[in-house]
């Protein structure tokens, strides 16, 4: 089963690239905004070291780390699961939704395989350089093991975001138009761009243990930096998996209760 998936994601991702490509000026503009998206969120990190030399014990080239960690799960993220924001404009309005379930295929797996968003490469661009340039600085040695740990932790941040897109986009089977609510929750993430210790007690709570950002950015970071919460960083993947599981279910109650619109 897991083979059958692995091979039709292949496919579809085949031909949502060669659709990419037919508009390729729409592709690189896509590419160039997500740079410039990246530019302008480390540039507000680096007005804010202008004026101050640390945050809480965080020194510039910490949080740059801990925001191009972020950044790169972001990418994947936005890569994979792009296609969940559409959900109730293209698929449930529209009456796509009713031919993906007449399909002998999984339903969530076929709107997440549906379309590929390309355009975010150009966030990893960015991601890497400036995690690339942060390690530098910060003279950080990684083994083998730390660059599989890095990689772990990048696919667990991603995944953490996917699994949080997925149970906000179910609102989409009873309010259709549901952006604005996926939009609220998926902006939380750029508190976890920076290190959780500077907020209080209630949003580091929200971060790492209701809707867990933190364990896709803060708590691997730590791992590298070693600025506390050592062991929790251990804890991204199996936090993955728990809210895959919570996705899961809740999308297939979503299932069970979704009406067509007739359209």
């Amino acid at each position: 089963m897991l083979i059958k998936y692995i091979k039709l994601y292949i496919e579809f991702s085949k031909q949502s690239i060669k659709t990419n490509l037919e508009y390729r000026a729409d592709f690189i503009i896509g590419v160039l905004s997500a740079i410039l998206v990246q530019l302008s969120g480390i540039l507000f990190v680096w007005l804010i070291f202008e004026n101050i030399r640390e945050i809480k014990g965080w020194s510039f080239y910490q949080v740059t780390f801990l925001y191009g960690l972020m950044s790169m799960s972001r990418v994947f993220f936005n890569i994979v699961f792009n296609n969940l924001w559409v959900l109730g404009s293209q698929y449930i309005r529209e009456g796509k939704f009713d031919i993906l379930l007449l399909r002998p295929i999984s339903t969530l797996f076929h709107l997440i395989a549906d379309r590929l968003e390309p355009q975010g490469l150009g966030h990893i661009a960015i991601g890497l350089i400036i995690t690339i340039r942060s390690i530098q600085e910060l003279n950080i040695s990684l083994n083998f093991i730390d660059i599989i740990l890095f990689i772990i932790f990048i696919i667990s941040g991603a995944s953490i975001f996917g699994a949080i897109q997925v149970i906000t986009s179910v609102s989409s089977f009873w309010i259709v138009n549901s952006n604005e609510f996926m939009w609220a929750f998926f902006q939380a993430h750029e508190f976890a761009q920076y290190p959780i210790t500077i907020y209080n007690k209630y949003i580091k709570g929200i971060l790492t243990w209701v809707l867990p950002y933190a364990f896709a950015s803060f708590y691997p970071a730590n791992y590298f930096i070693h600025k506390g919460y050592y062991y929790l960083s251990f804890l991204s993947p199996l936090v993955a998996i728990i809210m895959w599981i919570i996705a899961v279910n809740i999308w297939s109650f979503g299932i069970r209760n979704y009406t067509s619109t007739g359209s």
